[in-house]
């Protein structure tokens, strides 16, 4: 029998409750997965929350991981743990797939929009200093190669999942030279897919029309800032960080991730809900053809959430982290 390995990264706080739940959970589904277990310390302190060698190997050798929250510290000089990741595995493109979920009560039901996010650039490559005391300055980097690859991996996107718009978000009114390359390659490449309609929409307007009517966007394309703040004011349209998982791609690694913020007072507790890090290792094992046990996995959690019977607080129940994912395991029978 095949043994398929992944990189398992729990994080430095609740992910390392979870994660033991989540890979019984998958060898339960009958998945083949074996797993290198890769801690990191936990992001309290200065130079904690670090990304190590042995991590970006391990991810670079077996293509695919699993990840759960890392913390970072404000102290200046010390980038955070999530973006270091990205950067040493070129992990360009984000992808966060906002959709209701049974038993998660939302304002939008039926909702099924995605927001691609450039990794790479914008102000979070990091570039600030001090230019006199008192006044710090940060650089806001926009290249053409890094902006024609995202739109390029976009449009590709949308056509291999039947997606129909594109929704290219910018700044450009204000900041005319980077987000107006943004805007202009982005026009560029929504030229060669005259197949999918294209539209562009400030930033600022897109958070006002995500609230109003979420439901005239399919795909958003986003620098690295508006990517980070779209997705997550989006994964509130439909019941918060439970309901959506993230996914960072490179050439040749691609990260799956649990979005659920750290809350350290659950750690220890046996109460945190885990489909926010069963959603990604779902994607995981569909990435590892393992397609049968994630479906296997996907029907249990439904009829879970759907009975409202063994779910944690967060989703108007009383069980524990532990009794919730016997249920899916039960329910998989």
């Amino acid at each position: 029998m095949i043994h398929k390995r992944a990189t398992l990264i729990p994080g430095d706080h609740i992910g390392r409750d979870l994660a033991p739940h989540v890979v019984d959970l998958i060898a339960a589904a009958g998945a083949q997965v074996e797993w290198d277990w890769i801690e990191v310390a936990r992001g309290t302190q200065p130079g904690e929350g670090t990304i190590s060698e042995a991590c970006v190997e391990s991810v670079k050798r077996n293509g695919v991981a699993l990840r759960g929250p890392m913390g970072t510290t404000q102290d200046a000089g010390y980038e955070s743990p999530s973006v270091t990741l990205r950067k040493r595995l070129g992990l360009y493109a984000g992808i966060r797939a906002v959709k209701n979920m049974p038993g998660v009560e939302s304002r939008y039901p039926d909702l099924d929009l995605v927001v691609i996010r450039e990794n790479t650039e914008d102000v979070y490559a990091g570039h600030e200093h001090e230019v006199v005391p008192g006044v710090v300055e940060s650089l806001k980097i926009v290249t053409r190669t890094a902006s024609e690859r995202i739109f390029r991996f976009a449009y590709k996107y949308a056509r291999r999942h039947g997606r129909r718009r594109v929704a290219i978000i910018h700044k450009a009114n204000i900041m005319k030279l980077t987000d107006g390359l943004w805007l202009k390659v982005g026009q560029e490449i929504a030229a060669d897919h005259p197949d999918i309609e294209t539209r562009s929409l400030i930033v600022d307007n897109t958070a006002m029309q995500l609230v109003q009517n979420p439901y005239q966007f399919d795909t958003l394309v986003c620098g690295n800032l508006y990517g980070d703040l779209l997705s997550d004011l989006a994964a509130g349209l439909v019941g918060g960080f439970c309901t959506v998982w993230g996914e960072d791609v490179g050439e040749d690694s691609i990260v799956f991730e649990m979005i659920h913020g750290r809350v350290p007072e659950l750690m220890g507790k046996d109460i945190a809900n885990p489909i926010p890090m069963i959603l990604p290792a779902v994607k995981l094992l569909e990435q590892l053809d393992e397609r049968q046990a994630a479906t296997r996995i996907v029907s249990a959690y439904e009829k879970v959430l759907g009975e409202k019977k063994w779910v944690t607080r967060d989703l108007g129940g009383t069980s524990s982290t532990t009794e919730m994912v016997a249920a899916v395991k039960g329910a998989m029978a």
